[in-house]
């Protein structure tokens, strides 16, 4: 891959199959991200100078991270100043290729960073437990007969 700049570096690489339904996921330093079908990527060959794949600005700034996600993931997003926040991949719409993406974190206000990007699978719903019923509670615990109920039993047995 040919470099423009001294300042270009590779960020990452993923290996997809054009049959599976994992998406590609681009993050910026500044917060921003975007999520685009691999469909929207031409094959390039040898000695290209690749594919572009986010419009960089200065309220975007650099790329730092390229993951290839599906709806059944993630993203944990690590700031410089030790701040970490997970989103679902699903709440992010998918966008064309050559877009500056949406804020996925606010950063502006600290002059902060992101430091990692990592996926992860989507952590499955918790199961609220049924709150048992008083029925089911009277059941669960029969309370004992009233002394009444006793006394009559008692004399039942008696007059036998």
């Amino acid at each position: 891959m040919r470099l423009d700049d001294d300042d270009d570096e590779v960020i990452g690489m993923i290996c997809m199959r054009s049959s599976a339904r994992d998406d590609v996921l681009v993050v910026s330093e500044q917060g921003m991200g975007k999520r685009s079908k691999l469909d929207d990527y031409r094959v390039t060959n040898r000695g290209g100078k690749g594919v572009k794949t986010m419009n960089i600005t200065e309220k975007t700034g650099k790329l730092i991270a390229i993951k290839n996600v599906n709806d059944d993931n993630d993203l944990v997003i690590i700031n410089k100043s030790g701040i970490t926040i997970r989103l679902r991949v699903a709440d992010l719409r998918l966008m064309g290729r050559a877009t500056q993406g949406v804020r996925l974190i606010n950063l502006e206000k600290k002059n902060d960073q992101i430091a990692s990007v990592c996926k992860v699978q989507t952590a499955p719903e918790p199961v609220e437990e049924e709150q048992p019923t008083l029925f089911d509670q009277q059941n669960l615990n029969p309370q004992e007969p009233d002394n009444e109920t006793n006394n009559e039993a008692q004399q039942e047995q008696e007059s036998e």
